[in-house]
Protein backbone atom coordinates (compact mmCIF):
# COMPACT_ATOMS: atom_id res chain seq x y z
CA UNK A 1 0.00 0.00 0.00
CA UNK A 2 2.83 2.40 0.78
CA UNK A 3 5.23 1.12 -1.88
CA UNK A 4 3.90 3.40 -4.62
CA UNK A 5 4.23 6.71 -2.71
CA UNK A 6 7.69 5.65 -1.48
CA UNK A 7 8.85 4.83 -5.01
CA UNK A 8 7.54 8.14 -6.38
CA UNK A 9 9.08 10.01 -3.43
CA UNK A 10 12.47 8.38 -4.06
CA UNK A 11 12.37 9.46 -7.72
CA UNK A 12 11.33 13.00 -6.76
CA UNK A 13 14.08 13.38 -4.16
CA UNK A 14 16.74 11.86 -6.42
CA UNK A 15 15.83 13.84 -9.54
CA UNK A 16 14.40 17.06 -8.09
CA UNK A 17 15.61 17.37 -4.50
CA UNK A 18 11.94 17.78 -3.61
CA UNK A 19 9.97 15.23 -1.60
CA UNK A 20 6.60 13.96 -2.76
CA UNK A 21 5.03 15.66 0.27
CA UNK A 22 6.60 19.01 -0.67
CA UNK A 23 5.52 18.56 -4.29
CA UNK A 24 1.97 17.71 -3.20
CA UNK A 25 1.79 20.81 -0.98
CA UNK A 26 2.96 23.02 -3.87
CA UNK A 27 0.44 21.35 -6.19
CA UNK A 28 -2.50 21.94 -3.83
CA UNK A 29 -1.49 25.57 -3.36
CA UNK A 30 -1.21 26.06 -7.12
CA UNK A 31 -4.80 24.88 -7.55
CA UNK A 32 -6.25 26.96 -4.69
CA UNK A 33 -7.90 30.37 -5.13
CA UNK A 34 -5.21 33.07 -5.07
CA UNK A 35 -2.71 30.19 -4.68
CA UNK A 36 -3.24 30.11 -0.92
CA UNK A 37 -4.82 27.87 1.70
CA UNK A 38 -5.21 27.89 5.44
CA UNK A 39 -2.51 25.70 6.91
CA UNK A 40 -5.16 23.36 8.34
CA UNK A 41 -6.78 22.97 4.90
CA UNK A 42 -3.39 22.32 3.29
CA UNK A 43 -2.61 19.72 5.95
CA UNK A 44 -5.94 17.99 5.28
CA UNK A 45 -5.40 18.08 1.50
CA UNK A 46 -1.97 16.47 1.96
CA UNK A 47 -3.35 13.98 4.52
CA UNK A 48 -0.97 15.25 7.20
CA UNK A 49 -1.21 16.56 10.72
CA UNK A 50 -1.06 20.32 11.16
CA UNK A 51 2.29 20.04 12.95
CA UNK A 52 3.70 17.91 10.13
CA UNK A 53 2.48 20.39 7.54
CA UNK A 54 4.00 23.24 9.55
CA UNK A 55 7.41 21.55 9.27
CA UNK A 56 6.95 21.06 5.51
CA UNK A 57 5.84 24.69 5.10
CA UNK A 58 8.89 25.89 7.07
CA UNK A 59 11.19 23.98 4.67
CA UNK A 60 9.39 25.37 1.64
CA UNK A 61 9.41 28.86 3.12
CA UNK A 62 13.16 28.68 3.78
CA UNK A 63 13.61 28.02 0.05
CA UNK A 64 11.34 30.91 -0.93
CA UNK A 65 8.71 28.61 -2.43
CA UNK A 66 5.96 29.40 0.06
CA UNK A 67 5.31 32.21 2.47
CA UNK A 68 3.10 32.03 5.51
CA UNK A 69 0.89 34.96 6.39
CA UNK A 70 -1.57 35.59 9.21
CA UNK A 71 -5.14 34.88 8.22
CA UNK A 72 -6.95 38.18 7.63
CA UNK A 73 -10.10 37.24 9.58
CA UNK A 74 -8.62 34.98 12.26
CA UNK A 75 -5.25 36.03 13.70
CA UNK A 76 -4.84 32.58 15.27
CA UNK A 77 -4.42 30.92 11.89
CA UNK A 78 -1.97 31.18 9.03
CA UNK A 79 -2.31 30.82 5.30
CA UNK A 80 0.32 29.22 3.13
CA UNK A 81 0.82 31.22 -0.07
CA UNK A 82 2.58 29.85 -3.14
CA UNK A 83 5.23 32.28 -4.38
CA UNK A 84 6.16 32.79 -8.03
CA UNK A 85 9.37 30.86 -7.30
CA UNK A 86 7.24 28.07 -5.80
CA UNK A 87 5.06 27.90 -8.89
CA UNK A 88 8.15 27.82 -11.14
CA UNK A 89 9.62 25.04 -8.96
CA UNK A 90 6.39 23.05 -9.26
CA UNK A 91 6.50 23.43 -13.05
CA UNK A 92 10.10 22.13 -13.13
CA UNK A 93 9.22 19.15 -10.91
CA UNK A 94 5.99 18.21 -12.68
CA UNK A 95 7.60 16.14 -15.50
CA UNK A 96 9.52 14.05 -12.95
CA UNK A 97 6.36 13.40 -10.96
CA UNK A 98 4.44 12.43 -14.08
CA UNK A 99 7.23 10.11 -15.25
CA UNK A 100 7.40 8.47 -11.82
CA UNK A 101 3.63 7.89 -11.72
CA UNK A 102 3.77 6.41 -15.22
CA UNK A 103 6.76 4.19 -14.44
CA UNK A 104 5.61 2.92 -11.06
CA UNK A 105 1.85 2.72 -11.68
CA UNK A 106 0.40 3.32 -15.14
CA UNK A 107 2.93 1.19 -17.03
CA UNK A 108 1.74 -1.81 -14.98
CA UNK A 109 -1.79 -1.29 -16.32
CA UNK A 110 -0.92 -2.18 -19.92
CA UNK A 111 -3.53 -4.49 -21.38
CA UNK A 112 -6.08 -3.85 -18.65
CA UNK A 113 -9.53 -2.47 -19.29
CA UNK A 114 -8.96 0.97 -17.76
CA UNK A 115 -12.67 1.85 -17.73
CA UNK A 116 -13.38 -1.28 -15.71
CA UNK A 117 -10.45 -0.55 -13.41
CA UNK A 118 -11.68 3.04 -12.89
CA UNK A 119 -15.14 1.71 -12.02
CA UNK A 120 -13.65 -0.75 -9.52
CA UNK A 121 -11.47 1.92 -7.90
CA UNK A 122 -14.44 4.29 -7.67
CA UNK A 123 -16.36 1.59 -5.80
CA UNK A 124 -13.44 1.13 -3.42
CA UNK A 125 -13.30 4.88 -2.79
CA UNK A 126 -16.99 5.08 -1.95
Amino acid sequence: MYALPRAIDADMVREQGLSLTEYTALMHLSEAPDRQLRMSALAAACEMSLSGMTRVAQRLESEGLVRRVKHTHDARGCNAVLTEAGFARLERAWPTNLAAVRRHFLDHMAGLDLAQLAWALQNVAT
